[in-house]
């Protein structure tokens, strides 16, 4: 295991590699326990390089012998790698090592997965593998020779050859080690195959466990119409004879990006309509676009360090996302970013745990693979492209393209490429990389003779190691609405760079009623007093999507706020106007399910944090349900007539059209639970065909405390599908009352089938505990012990996993005193643990501060 106790790494000091990788020969021959990675490198010195000993990663390894130009060397080895002598000029490095995937749990390098041989090199996975300058920017072309009795062994790039117990792959295209992959074992495949846009027939294969064969038709289609799409949209055509896909049971991320083969967490990438709700099929769309777009956007150009990691994911996000919203609804999908970007980044950025989008030091790289690293990454390319423009965003990126194809990169050069294009200084711009925290955006405003005025100030809270901040480039995008509700300016982009900034709007006959920051074109908090009946007009007449969302959720947050620290009731006209907008049938149904969604209860306390009121979970929990049950009671009519609507005759089909409407139908039916006690609930669980249906009642029915025979019937239905089964371990412990949510989590840890050492599993515990935020804060402490033991336990086997769970205790600081200190205490005892991974080291030393 790694060092606990490691040396911190800088941006700063970053030097590049004394040598050059021309071309990698490995040898794979698998065992369970003694697999033999033979490897024939030859290096010749970098002259961009200063003079430097020779050193090569490696960690968890058996050196059995050792070369170099054919002599037998002894190397120094350490915990972290081994040193050398070598010659001035160019030579053959020649090793073998023996490795045990079956005994590595951690799921880096490489490990076994229910039989199956699978690879996870990213970030330094590769060391495990073999000695090797683990670093993204090296780079080389590899030629890879598996040798096992498995059926199907694959690796990166193109099949060249292939015999009784073996099979070669060779990637002609150089690239680092952490996209080295291998996958072995008894495995079927899903074919497919795509034309491009020049002609050439690519073979396509989704690769699964026997069983799992009968749900691959649409991850198949996903990744052709990515393909399809990344050539229409950027002009990036696929440059390989193959592109696999496997999927793998025990993964610690969702998927991997690999050249040629891509590694997907099982639950990423299968899905039929009994086994995988619409929110799966749409995610599985996503992720699948996410890691087929890094093959330009990360492995054609790919990081120069890790501090560059922001480079490749967050524009690989920004682009997931662009595709999303092209395949579906680009206003719910902007929407559902906002939603995802404040429940997980703004947290990050407001608590010990913040960093830059491009952080200045790290100790354990694993720790940032952040929401500031991928979500704020893309907004940030999302700010750059409103501020250039579509046209010169596209210039933009194909020069990017051609300047830097084959290239290890950095921010430098990205911006680098857009002040050529457009001829624009983005020295201000830069800011957001190197600023943490989240910049407060303070409006007024001022009408006098016909001119408008909107005055801005911006500033952004000190946080870790940053106390003073510069202004930031903000995008404003404003519209102007007259009293009686016609847009006056339309969509109007704003560049604000000052700290305090004017812009005015002449000609105009009355006071206008601002619409600010559509389509949320800066991560910023929005801090404006405006009154109720503002914000009642914005949702009844506002022409953009997100602000009319907005103003509702504005509504929503001030009713539960003043029922929280002033005891008011529900705002029943609020309820009133947002009923209006339920009724309106010529809106997607799924922007009117994203209306009925009530503020987070996270998301609240952090509200009231701010203002300085220290939040109480019970009490925001207690605010929430009596706003719930107004809002079911007050729209008793209205709610069969909406669930009428939402019905799907026609077959089950995965797109924007039926998904949106049984996202509004099952938002309704949870309201309705609360008029009927789950009858409604009951009779759609019986009568569902497919799971969102079927998962939807079953949440009801939960909430409603009518569960028992519904979860019986449903372990009984799916018992042997583990995917089906993570979702219904999830959904006990994130929908039961909370009360009884640590009870019921610790009761599922005592099942058989609660395999601890399967991050899905464990996730679907652990994770949704997390999630119920009244149940995970109860008041004696008792959801912080119990997390706290399971991670414990967890960082022996897989420290990755562990790391990143740590994170839930990241608001510690918010609460009252007692609370603070039972989550100190269950901080401080995970720190105290002997042999403490390095993963969790830092993470828990950066939430004590």
């Amino acid at each position: 295991m790694k060092d606990a106790s490691p040396q911190t790494i800088y941006l700063k000091d970053y030097t590049p590699f004394g040598w050059q990788v021309a071309d990698v020969h490995l040898t794979v021959a698998l065992s369970p326990d003694a697999t033999r990675v033979r490897s024939r490198i030859r290096f010749e010195p970098n002259p961009d390089a200063p003079a430097q000993r020779f050193f090569l990663h490696g960690e968890d390894l058996r050196l059995i012998r050792a070369s170099i130009d054919g002599t037998e060397v002894t190397p120094v080895l350490t915990a972290e790698g081994l040193e050398c002598d070598v010659p001035e000029g160019g030579f053959l490095w020649e090793s073998e090592v023996e490795i045990a995937p079956a005994a590595n749990t951690a799921l880096e390098g490489l490990y076994m997965s229910n039989g199956m041989y699978c690879t996870q090199c990213e970030a330094e996975g590769f060391r495990k593998i073999t000695y090797y300058p683990d670093r993204p920017d090296v780079m080389s072309v590899f030629t890879v020779r598996i040798e096992g009795d498995e059926p199907v062994k694959l690796s990166n790039g193109n099949p060249v050859a292939q015999g009784e117990g073996w099979a070669e792959w060779h990637d002609p295209w150089p690239k680092p080690a952490y996209l080295f992959a291998l996958v072995a074992g008894e495995l079927l495949n899903h074919p497919g195959s795509f034309t491009t846009m020049s002609g050439r027939e690519v073979e396509l294969n989704i690769y699964v466990r026997p069983g799992d064969e009968g749900k691959c038709a649409f991850g198949m289609q996903a990744l052709k119409d990515s393909m399809r799409w990344d050539e229409e949209v950027y002009g990036r055509e696929y440059d390989l004879d193959i592109f696999n896909i496997v999927a793998v049971d025990d993964f610690n991320m969702g998927a991997m990006e690999n050249k040629g083969l891509n590694v997907f967490n099982s639950s990423c990438v299968l899905a039929s309509p009994e086994t995988s709700t619409d929110a799966n099929f749409e995610r599985i769309e996503a992720i699948i676009a996410h890691e087929y777009f890094h093959n330009w956007t990360g492995n054609r150009i790919t990081c120069r360090d890790w501090f560059q990691l922001c480079l490749k994911e967050g524009l690989t996000v920004f682009r997931d996302s662009q595709f999303t919203s092209d395949m579906r609804s680009a206003e719910v999908k902007r929407i559902s970013d906002v939603i995802d970007l404040r429940a997980r980044q703004f947290p990050e950025d407001q608590g010990p745990l913040s960093h830059p989008v491009r952080p200045e030091s790290f100790q354990e790289i694993n720790n940032f693979y952040t929401a500031t690293v991928y979500e704020k990454g893309a907004e940030v390319i999302g700010m750059l492209r409103r501020l250039v423009g579509a046209e010169a965003y596209g210039k933009a990126l194909d020069l990017y393209f051609e300047r830097h194809d084959g290239q290890a990169c950095t921010i430098e050069d990205w911006l680098k490429v857009f002040e050529d294009s457009t001829g624009r200084d983005l020295t201000q711009f830069k800011r957001w990389y190197s600023q943490s925290g989240t910049p407060h955006l303070k409006v007024s405003d001022d009408y006098t003779d016909g001119t408008y005025t909107l005055t801005f100030t911006q500033e952004t809270p000190p946080t870790p190691g940053q106390p003073e901040k510069a202004p930031q480039v903000l995008p404003i995008a404003v519209g102007l609405l007259n009293p009686n509700g016609d847009e006056v300016v339309p969509t109007t982009m704003l560049e604000m760079t000052e700290a305090t900034q004017s812009f005015t709007f002449e000609g105009l006959n009355a006071k206008p009623v601002p619409s600010i920051l559509r389509g949320f074109s800066a991560p910023v908090v929005l801090m404006r007093e405006s009154t109720a009946e503002e914000k009642s007009f914005l949702l009844a007449h506002d022409t953009d999507a997100f602000n009319r969302w907005e103003a509702s959720r504005d509504l929503a947050r001030a009713c539960l706020l003043a029922m929280i620290t002033e005891g008011a009731g529900p705002d029943l006209a609020w309820i009133d106007a947002l009923e209006q907008v339920l009724r309106d049938t010529t809106l997607d149904p799924a922007f009117r399910a994203l209306m009925l969604a009530l503020p987070t209860q996270a998301e609240l306390a952090q509200m009231l944090h701010a203002r300085g009121v220290t939040p109480d979970p019970d009490a925001i929990y207690a605010a929430t349900e009596t706003l719930r049950d107004a809002m079911a009671t007050r729209w008793s009519a209205l709610l069969p007539e909406l669930m009428a609507e939402a019905q799907v005759d026609a077959p089950y089909a995965p797109d924007a059209e039926q998904s949106g409407k049984r996202t509004l139908g099952n938002a309704v039916l949870s309201l309705q639970t609360r008029l009927d006690g789950g009858k409604a609930a009951q009779a759609q669980y019986d009568a569902a065909d497919n799971m969102t249906m079927q998962l939807s009642a079953l949440s009801c029915l939960i909430t409603a405390g009518a569960e028992d025979a519904a979860l019986a019937a449903f372990e009984a239905q799916w018992k042997d599908d583990r995917l089906v089964m993570d979702k219904w371990f999830a959904l006990q412990v994130a929908a039961t009352a909370p009360e009884k949510a640590v009870a019921r989590a610790a009761a599922l840890t005592e099942r058989a089938d609660f395999d601890w050492k399967n991050p899905n599993r464990f996730r679907a515990v652990m994770g949704s505990l997390a999630m119920n935020h009244a149940g995970f804060h109860a008041r004696d402490g008792s959801g912080y012990r119990f997390l706290a033991d399971w991670l414990i336990k967890l960082d022996e086997k897989n420290p990755q996993t562990t790391a990143r769970m740590c994170s839930v205790f990241q608001t510690w600081k918010r609460y009252d005193a007692d609370r603070q200190a039972l989550m100190k205490a269950a901080l401080e005892r995970i720190a105290a643990r002997p042999g403490l991974s390095r993963d969790v080291t830092e993470m828990v030393t950066r939430l004590l501060g």
